[in-house]
């Protein structure tokens, strides 16, 4: 029986380096969210994205909405619904700040985040 499989290394790929300034602010948390989804959820249009050097940009602005419609959120969240005393009661406190920072999170996630890549 003879092997007639293709060496491995049959085609060369390209390496390709994005050309992202030294001084870019890094992707916090949002933004590494939305770059997974995209290439998790949209491989082709991530793939564009990261050809035509859109991909990081998109994330940062994307990480930066997101972090205002958190600060906007909370402290619209914490005006409509305010904490106890947190030096009365410190564990009530933390319970609900955690339950609207949860709630801020789920929104942004769902509007932001894990929203259509394109369209």
């Amino acid at each position: 029986m003879e092997n007639n499989r293709p060496p491995a290394m049959l085609y060369l790929l390209p390496d390709i380096i994005l050309s992202d300034p030294p001084d870019a602010e890094p992707l916090n948390r949002y933004g590494m969210m939305r770059k997974r989804f995209l290439k998790e959820n949209h491989p082709a249009h991530y793939g564009k994205m990261l050809v035509h050097e859109e991909l990081y940009p998109h994330c940062r602005v994307v990480q930066w909405q997101a972090q205002e419609l958190f600060d906007a959120l909370m402290e619209h969240f914490t005006t409509s619904n305010p904490p106890p005393n947190k030096a009365l009661d410190g564990l009530a406190w933390a319970s609900h700040m955690g339950m609207l920072k949860n709630t801020a999170e789920e929104i942004i996630q769902s509007e932001l985040i894990y929203r259509k890549a394109y369209g």
